[in-house]
């Protein structure tokens, strides 16, 4: 009796590729993407453990997407914060 060999699961290698994408091609929507998959792969392999692996991938994509999002997010306080620091000491020299 021959077990059969599990298979990678394509949405985990799909949520990793987007998650290195986020960082360098499509910031923004491939780090969302690879979140959405991210999940949707380790639920995939959670029901499927005999059949499918690359719950790693999964995990990878998922850190990457959610780095991304939190980087972003941060870069777009600093810049708020920048501006607004601005335009606060304008007002004060006038």
């Amino acid at each position: 009796m021959s077990v059969a060999p599990r298979q990678t699961s394509g949405l985990a290698v799909l949520s990793l590729v987007l998650g290195i994408a986020s960082w360098t091609v499509l910031p923004f929507v491939a780090s969302i993407v690879a979140i959405i998959t991210g999940h949707m792969a380790r639920s995939e392999i959670r029901r499927r453990p005999a059949e499918l692996e690359g719950d790693g991938l999964a995990l990878t994509g998922l850190m990457l997407g959610w780095l991304n999002v939190i980087m972003l997010g941060l870069g777009l306080l600093v810049i708020v914060l920048f501006f607004g620091g601005l335009a606060w000491l304008a007002t004060l020299s006038n």
